[in-house]
């Protein structure tokens, strides 16, 4: 038990210790291997607070929630008093104040957890924060799946050789991912249109083209090409894209025989991904998926455990 992670609030992987990280990997799967679930003298109340949408990230945290035994209240942002022009801080008093303990919160604005998890003196804010998300800041529980597919995988992280492929500068998954990966041994790759590429991640890794590395990589990470951003009127193609930076069949066969290709979802087939190797064999997509549910129960545990909610 001295091993399991304890957090009061889980907003980022900047802070994460490697042994944190393996950690949490192994709790996961364990929960997934049918480990038993902690058991609580009393209920534990949470609420999912989704300002963006999300299909994966929202279903996997309640997926979670339900393994474990969380009395979750629905919140839907579209019917609430934020409509109203409620802050998201006197929301969350709201809820707290009605006894709801835990809030997963997605929403655009990057940082937007700081002053919550940081109340001033005259503030009575007591609620764990989970990040499902923060504009292109961090993305930790998509992260920390992803560390665990890979970690299934090759069963460590030094010396792996991992590129992230895409709009590198919109992504909060790849921000996260280089974080995490690049503390944990790895060495990292950077691929994608150049216009999406800054200088920032020069000190975790190198840009290069995709087709100069692929035989060499251990695990190629592909990112969504966000549309909403990259439209066909501001120049961008996506048979172009495809044809660069896509996983294409020719790609697929240069890959080594134990490579694995990973994608947050959701997938543009054609695009990012030729349709025909979404479920490929080296394929982790699904498997990244099924991860995240364990992953969410780690995490919504350590929080749990960090605040000694529950009777733990």
């Amino acid at each position: 038990m001295d091993s399991l992670v304890a957090m009061k609030h889980f907003v980022s992987v900047e802070d994460l210790q490697a042994a944190q990280v393996r950690s949490l990997i192994a709790r996961a799967s364990f929960f997934k291997n049918g480990g038993t679930v902690p058991q609580f003298s009393e209920p534990v109340y949470a609420s999912n607070l989704f300002f963006e949408n999300s299909t994966r990230t929202h279903c996997s945290f309640e997926m979670a929630q339900r393994k474990l035994g969380i009395q979750t209240i629905p919140f839907d942002p579209s019917s609430s008093s934020v409509s109203k022009g409620e802050s998201l801080y006197d929301t969350l008093l709201a809820l707290n104040s009605l006894g709801i303990q835990l809030v997963v919160i997605r929403h655009s604005k990057v940082g937007y957890y700081r002053p919550l998890i940081n109340p001033t003196e005259h503030q009575q804010l007591k609620m764990g924060i989970i990040n499902a998300g923060d504009g292109n800041g961090q993305h930790p529980s998509q992260s920390l799946l992803d560390m665990m597919t890979i970690f299934e995988q090759f069963g460590s992280f030094a010396g792996l050789k991992i590129v992230i492929v895409g709009d590198l500068i919109n992504s909060r998954v790849a921000r996260s991912n280089m974080e995490l990966l690049h503390s944990l041994g790895a060495a990292l790759y950077f691929s994608g249109p150049s216009c999406w590429y800054s200088p920032e991640f020069d000190a975790y890794g190198q840009y290069l083209t995709l087709d100069e590395i692929i035989s060499e990589m251990d695990v190629v990470m592909l990112l969504r090409v966000q549309h909403e951003r990259h439209t066909d009127e501001n120049g961008f193609s996506t048979a172009d894209y495809y044809e660069h930076y896509g996983m294409t069949l020719k790609r697929y066969a240069r890959l080594k025989d134990d490579a694995i290709i990973m994608h947050p979802g959701p997938v543009n087939r054609g695009v990012e991904f030729a349709t025909e190797l979404v479920e490929a064999p080296k394929s982790r997509f699904t498997a990244q998926m099924k991860n995240g549910v364990f992953m969410r129960m780690a995490m919504l545990e350590a929080v749990i455990r960090g605040r000694h909610l529950g009777g733990l």
